[in-house]
């Protein structure tokens, strides 16, 4: 068993004396059966007594929450009354954080030994991009695109195995949610295998793209999740910090922007909110943020001197492929000019990872399929910025852990993600993109598929 080969970090030396403890806190999955279901999941989450990990109520879907131990007896009450099905997922938050945090007892002190069997810091992100910058000095270097409000760098690799003029680009970033911790882990192994992997597919998709990969994009946020709050998601910028009272949770949620509704493109017009203590507020303007202008800046300079192909954002969980736009559902998801190639790119994508480790992900647009959005990173990418290829991971798991993925499963999980990545990219330079032609709707059956339903779930 994974518990009998780790031992626990040591808590003291990781958190200050403000940590915020979920001690005896559970998770509930939730499953609204029926429009009566959603409407009143809908109106106890309006009353903010319980913390919601997902936003988004819809008929049919699974929404976890966390209840805190005075509370647990009325909210078993209340939905068994109500006859919604509350199964428990998560028996303590706290152990369950604790043993995400674990390490191996044999683990080496040198961070270039990583081995995909913990989730690191910031710090030990940095060193090992740093070393890695070291041991391949001709094709990867480190890059900073900008600081944050408590002056942190926003680190990235760039992979470069041409070093060629007027390359064609690929951008992939994490951990714009600060608590989701397996986006970096997944962003290190595909570092790891287009530098070192032979396998025909990822040399292709190494050397045709110079990849720019930053695996935590939110840096302030991450260190957070690690010293004081496990479910913080934001940044940390108190330019709008105020009293929470009216919403029944801590003042320090106001204390942070939600990066992925800041970015200039339909701000703030779904999805998202003006109450900096809500946890999708979304600054106080399109690009408010220092990491959002940030990864802005980035592609437009990468753009004046190349082509920009790809932009790829990784958050969990859910098991989704996402694919812009965020606000579009049905048939509207046609604004997007080449939604039938990235929905066919996609979804062999998707076949492949799934054929893996038998892990469902279900391929469509986040109005469609999760929840509306405006204002994040890959919707900007697309609209704002005009990148052909564009798509959101919402990685591992369906809910048992959700945010808590265990160590256990960092391997399982990027070694999937890396075959549907390579079937994507063989696919995509089928349909021409990676010689740079334009992408057009693949088929006319597909886009009528596409037109009445927008989604497609693998099992």
């Amino acid at each position: 068993m994974f518990l009998k080969i780790l031992f626990l970090i040591a808590i003291t030396a990781l958190v200050k004396s403000e940590y915020v403890s979920y001690k005896n806190h559970k998770v509930y999955k939730v499953t609204p059966e029926t429009d009566k279901h959603v409407e009143i999941l809908n109106d106890v989450e309006n009353e903010h007594s319980y913390m919601f990990w997902d936003q988004g109520i819809r008929k049919g879907r699974n929404v976890n929450v966390m209840v805190a131990p005075e509370k647990q007896r009325a909210f078993e009450k209340f939905f068994s009354d109500a006859g919604i099905k509350a199964e428990l997922v998560i028996q303590d938050f706290e152990r369950t954080a604790e043993v995400q945090r674990a390490r191996p007892l044999t683990r080496s002190e040198n961070i270039r030994d990583y081995a995909w069997d913990y989730y690191m810091t910031l710090e030990e992100i940095y060193a090992w991009m740093d070393a890695v910058a070291e041991d391949y000095p001709d094709v990867a270097r480190v890059v900073s695109i900008g600081t944050t409000v408590e002056n942190r760098q926003i680190k990235g690799l760039v992979i470069d195995h041409k070093r060629v003029p007027n390359a064609t680009h690929g951008i992939m970033e994490g951990a714009l949610h600060a608590r989701e911790w397996i986006t970096p882990a997944t962003l290190t192994w595909i570092i790891r295998d287009f530098l070192e992997s032979n396998d025909p597919g990822v040399r292709t998709m190494a050397e045709d793209i110079v990849w720019h990969i930053f695996p935590v994009t939110n840096p302030d946020g991450y260190v957070y999740s690690f010293t004081d709050n496990r479910m913080w998601r934001k940044n940390r910028n108190r330019a709008n910090s105020t009293s929470c009272a009216q919403l029944n949770v801590p003042d320090d949620m106001s204390n942070g922007v939600d990066l992925n509704r800041n970015f200039d493109f339909l701000w703030n017009t779904v999805g998202a909110s003006l109450n900096p203590c809500s946890e999708v507020f979304a600054g106080a303007g399109g690009f408010s943020e220092l990491e959002s202008r940030a990864i802005a800046n980035y592609i437009q300079q990468l753009q004046s001197s190349g082509s920009v192909l790809y932009y790829l954002g990784y958050h969990s969980f859910t098991q989704l492929m996402l694919v812009p736009y965020s606000h579009t559902a049905g048939a509207d998801v046609l604004e997007v000019d080449n939604y039938g190639d990235l929905f066919e790119i996609a979804v062999r994508g998707m076949e492949k990872l799934t054929a893996r480790h038998n892990t469902p992900y279900t391929v469509g647009a986040s109005a469609d399929i999760l929840y509306p959005v405006s204002g994040s990173g890959f919707d900007w990418a697309k609209g704002g910025a005009k990148i052909p290829l564009v798509f959101l991971f919402e990685l591992r798991d369906l809910g048992e852990y959700g945010f808590l993925l265990p160590p256990d499963q960092i391997i399982p999980n990027n070694e999937e993600v890396m075959d549907g990545l390579v079937e994507m990219h063989r696919i995509a330079r089928s349909m021409g993109y990676y010689r740079g032609s334009a992408g057009v709707l693949s088929n006319s059956v597909l886009v009528m598929i596409i037109s009445v339903v927008a989604v497609l779930s693998f099992k």
